[in-house]
């Protein structure tokens, strides 16, 4: 009888094993399988991510001015002649109070000479102020008057790892936005020109610099800035200053741009308004303040909806009388204030609150 149930088991031991060897993995395949479908139902698709990021980049034309040639007159006198360029980069919406960062030398010039141009995705175009640079780490920070401005969300690159895959957003070549993928080659890079840089191979191409680097949750974590080639084109080496470094110097550098500025209105108004004037522009002899003659591009006043012919009879509490009462309640500002401005308009008496912006308010007598 032992020696029957013995060989009963011999017999059966076998597909016992391998029915649940079979079961096991089947048990494995399964769980593998649900995780595959959690992890997909989780993840984030490209499209998502660079729809999410790609309103924040915006395209920035500045007018470089630089020497153009030399010519040397006497022994001990030479004339500099000046020349000017167009410089194409891009650059990142951090503020919806209109901060815009990129890289200094997209925008650098000669005597800094400041005039850049941007441009939104939305294809709204206004002139932008540059504000302050932070020339060791080629950083520049650019303010424009635009409401309805897309801030870009900040990701956390520390959780950042070689392999993960990234995406670079900018304007290439001014052939309008574009992207490029690829992975995170290197973190924490330093030498003389990339201090903590990250490198990657997404496609960096003149126009990109002062773009966004983001994962593929499509936020931030880098601005992107060069590349390394002995041709001079992209040879899958290229560089971007983490997001939390370059936010840190941004902010530094608003700190310190409002507390040395005054308030910029951007405005030129004419003669103040009397007795005889008011009747002839008016019709009537009762109108007092500051005719309004031209707005400036992209200011303030124009962003808030003050035109020519206006005439502003209030600055916040104090009556403008004449010029002087118009500057002296606005240099009482600093940018990113806000004023109520009182102004006469086709016979009505109209308040527009104006949030005033970066730059030099002037006034023709």
């Amino acid at each position: 009888m032992k020696k029957l149930f013995k060989n009963i088991f011999h017999f059966l031991a076998w597909p016992i094993f391998s029915g649940v060897l079979i079961a096991l993995v089947l048990i494995q395949y399964q769980l593998i399988t649900e995780l595959r479908r959690i992890s997909q139902s989780n993840a984030i698709p490209f499209s998502t991510a660079i729809k999410k990021a790609a309103p924040s980049v915006v395209s920035i034309n500045a007018t470089s001015v630089n020497v153009g040639s030399v010519e040397r007159t006497a022994k001990d006198k030479i004339n500099l002649y000046l020349k000017e360029t167009e410089s194409l980069g891009s650059g990142v919406i951090i503020s919806s109070q209109g901060f815009i960062l990129t890289k200094l030398h997209v925008v650098d010039t000669l005597f800094d000479a400041f005039d850049a141009e941007v441009t939104l995705r939305d294809g709204r175009r206004t002139t932008a102020t540059v504000i302050a640079w932070d020339e060791p780490n080629d950083l520049a920070v650019l303010h424009v008057n635009l409401d309805g401005l897309t801030p870009i969300s900040i990701g956390a690159e520390s959780k950042s790892d070689v392999g993960d895959i990234v995406f670079a957003i900018g304007y290439p070549r001014n052939i309008g936005q574009s992207v490029s993928q690829g992975i995170i080659s290197a973190l924490d890079l330093s030498n003389q020109k990339t201090i903590g840089a990250i490198q990657t191979d997404a496609a960096i191409n003149p126009g990109n610099s002062g773009g966004a680097l983001i994962n593929r949750s499509g936020d931030l974590i880098g601005i992107n800035s060069s590349i390394l080639s002995e041709s001079g084109n992209f040879e899958g080496i290229g560089f971007a200053t983490p997001a939390h470094f370059a936010i840190d110097s941004m902010n530094t550098m608003i700190s310190k741009a409002i507390e040395d500025n005054h308030g910029y209105l951007g405005v030129v108004t004419g003669e103040a308004l009397n007795q005889n004037s008011s009747q002839l522009f008016f019709g009537r002899d009762d109108i007092r303040g500051m005719l309004v003659e031209s707005i400036d591009p992209g200011s303030a006043a124009e962003r808030a909806g003050v035109f020519p012919g206006d005439v502003i009879t209030k600055v916040g509490d104090t009556l403008a009388l004449d010029e002087r009462n118009i500057i002296q309640e606005i240099r009482k500002k600093k940018p990113t204030e806000k004023v109520i401005l009182e102004v006469y308009r086709s016979g009505d008496g109209i308040k527009i609150p104006i949030i005033l912006g970066f730059g030099q308010a002037f006034v023709i007598e």
